[in-house]
This record gives C-alpha cells, sequence and structure tokens, in this order.
C-alpha cells in the first residue's frame, strides 16, 4: 500500500494578470477645448475689458466649450470657428514659450474682437484680448 503524502498540498500554478492596455492616443480633435489664462497678458487681459465685453468672453467661451476642436475648425471665422494668425501680423511681442512651429489662433468673443492664443492638445491658452485690434495687425 502507498502512504499518503503528508505535508503541503501541490503548488498550483500561478497566473500572471494580462499587462494593462496600452493606453491610446485621444484624438484631441474630437475633444471641446479646455480654457487657461494663465499666459493672458496683463496690457490686453480681462482688466482691460469692460462689464459688457467680459460677460460676452464668458458666454462665448461657454458656447466654444460646447463644440469639438473639429467642428471649431470647421466653423466660419467670424462666427464659433477660429482663424490661424501669421505670427509676421503681430504688432506685440510674443512671448517666449510660444515657439514658432506653434499657430497662433483668434477666436471672436465680443463682436468681432479677438480672443488671440494658442492649442496645446484640447487647451487653448488664451494669451491676449485684442478689444482695441492692436494686437495683430488686422488688415484694415
Amino acid at each position: 500500500m502507498m502512504a499518503k503524502m503528508k505535508g503541503k498540498e501541490p503548488r498550483k500554478g500561478k497566473r500572471i494578470a494580462p499587462p494593462p492596455p496600452l493606453p491610446s492616443t485621444p484624438n484631441y480633435d474630437l475633444e471641446p477645448p479646455v480654457f487657461c489664462f494663465r499666459y493672458l497678458d496683463k496690457s490686453h487681459g480681462l482688466d482691460s475689458c469692460d462689464k459688457d465685453e467680459k460677460a460676452a468672453l464668458v458666454s462665448t467661451l461657454y458656447k466654444l466649450s460646447q463644440l469639438s476642436w473639429r467642428e471649431l475648425r470647421l466653423a466660419p471665422r467670424h462666427g464659433v470657428g477660429y482663424e490661424i494668425i501669421n505670427r509676421n501680423s503681430f504688432l506685440v511681442p510674443i512671448p517666449k514659450h510660444i515657439t514658432e512651429d506653434v499657430d497662433l489662433i483668434a477666436f471672436r468673443f465680443s463682436g468681432l474682437k479677438p480672443m488671440v492664443g494658442y492649442r496645446n492638445e484640447a487647451i487653448f491658452h488664451i494669451v491676449w484680448l485684442d478689444r482695441s485690434f492692436e494686437v495683430y495687425d488686422h488688415g484694415n
């Protein structure tokens, strides 16, 4: 007769969990913009705006946040869309952290008054509120 083995039961093989899926790169064109005032120029910022312009800015930010970057790109530039501004047309210094490869774009926030900044992924960094049309040459 065979004797029973005393002691521990045989080890069961350990199961290794599959690696987590690699995060897919999000398509920021399908995301709505997120607005950042971190780099807002003091001489062309909120303090320069009157009460109506500030209200128009908030209303515009809300409207823009309801659309994706793709929808904004396809919209008319003087509506909810935007336009790319040629760097050579700027009448004010462009901050050093905005490198040559970055497009500067303008949305309209109060009538035709431009809100100018740049996009980084889904974030729109607002740099100037051009209420007096003096940040860049408007070709008038």
